[in-house]
């Protein structure tokens, strides 16, 4: 198996949460390729520190009630696309947090509610692989309590619960962060 060769890496600009550079490869047949990334590391400047912090930046929140016939999604106006999507609850993993303490800040942040059990735990992977090197973990769990509004004022989150065939419905005509709407569509097609 051939891949392109990794020749170096340059920084292009330095932001305050994200830092864009530029990966120069050289392809297989020797021609030169530039390619544009983003990371939230501010130091990369070799082939190993391009893979991505370990085990990884944020963490993404797969939620259920207590009895697994609701999931929960937060609607969040994001700033990039400036429309309102669905999402997971997810968050950056602050220095000296554990993922599953990130899981129960994020949740208690963005929604209120509280982090009851810790189901399943997902390794590692990519949040936006076409453009950055920022990796997440997964935190499959339940949560119960009272919904509240977001203890962020540069977040505009609604919380809620949702049942598979609501998740249908806003699968038909709402946006959704892929990550989300791939798992959703799974989740959704369990049960009639």
């Amino acid at each position: 198996m051939t891949i392109m060769k990794f020749i170096s890496i340059e920084k292009k600009e330095t932001g305050k949460y994200i830092n864009r550079y530029n990966v120069n490869y050289e392809t297989e047949d020797g021609k030169k390729k530039v390619y544009e990334m983003i990371s939230r590391d501010p130091e990369i400047s070799d082939f190993e520190s391009l893979h991505g912090k370990d085990p990884a930046d944020a963490v993404v929140l797969i939620i259920h009630n207590e009895d697994g016939s609701k999931i929960l999604l937060n609607r969040e106006f994001r700033l990039a696309p400036g429309k309102w999507v669905y999402n997971f609850p997810a968050g950056l993993i602050d220095p000296g947090e554990t993922p599953e303490q990130a899981a129960a800040r994020e949740l208690r942040e963005e929604t209120g509610l509280h982090l009851d059990s810790i189901d399943d735990f997902i390794p590692a992977s990519y949040s936006a692989v076409g453009f950055s090197n920022e990796k997440n973990v997964c935190i499959v769990g339940t949560a119960s309590g009272q919904f509240a509004k977001s203890s962020s004022t540069a977040e505009e989150i609604e919380a809620g619960w949702y049942t598979r065939g609501e998740v249908r419905e806003l699968l038909k005509k709402e946006l959704f962060a892929a990550r989300t709407q791939a798992y959703c569509y799974l989740w959704s097609k369990d049960y009639p």
